[in-house]
């Protein structure tokens, strides 16, 4: 076995989700999760098949975000992982629909942050094993940072 990182593409202003589920029908049903929970949101998705023709499949309201999503997925060449590129509206408005949907198996990120996924890789093909969201710590939050967490919480509308 094999492990590799792979970096993915994040376009500016971008977040994306990595998962991983276990169907073809993933690809409409993760299409209208994202279309059901946001009039605003641009996104593309692309799905690696993992049998039969094993082609990455994809869907989306926006062509560029469509062809960075399939461009990840062809990178990243893990069975049955999806890549959600979005723009215009945050991840947490779509996990709990996404977590939802009966096919998926796992959620690995849902981040702006640059993203390594880390890839096993044997004689039969590869799989997504984790992700490297970001970086690592720097110390600890002090007041003054907690005061502006919560102020900022607020300031998007996240909390009362």
């Amino acid at each position: 076995m094999k492990l590799k990182t792979v970096a993915v593409e994040i376009p500016e202003d971008c977040n994306i989700i990595i998962g991983q589920s276990h169907f073809i029908k993933t690809v409409e049903d993760l299409h209208e999760v994202m279309t059901a929970n946001s009039t605003q949101v641009k996104f593309g998705l692309a799905f690696c098949e993992a049998s039969g023709d094993c082609l990455v499949r994809h869907s989306g309201n926006d062509k560029y975000l469509q062809a960075v999503a399939q461009k990840n997925a062809l990178a990243v060449a893990s069975g049955h992982c999806f890549i959600i590129l979005l723009k215009n509206a945050y991840p947490m408005n779509f996990l709990n629909t996404i977590r939802q949907v009966p096919e998926v198996c796992n959620i690995f990120c849902a981040t702006a942050n640059p993203v390594q996924v880390i890839v096993a890789e044997t004689e039969q093909g590869r799989g997504i094993i984790g992700v490297i969201d970001g970086f690592s710590p720097k110390g600890v939050e002090s007041s003054e940072d907690m005061m502006e967490r919560k102020d900022f919480l607020r300031q998007v509308g996240y909390k009362l």
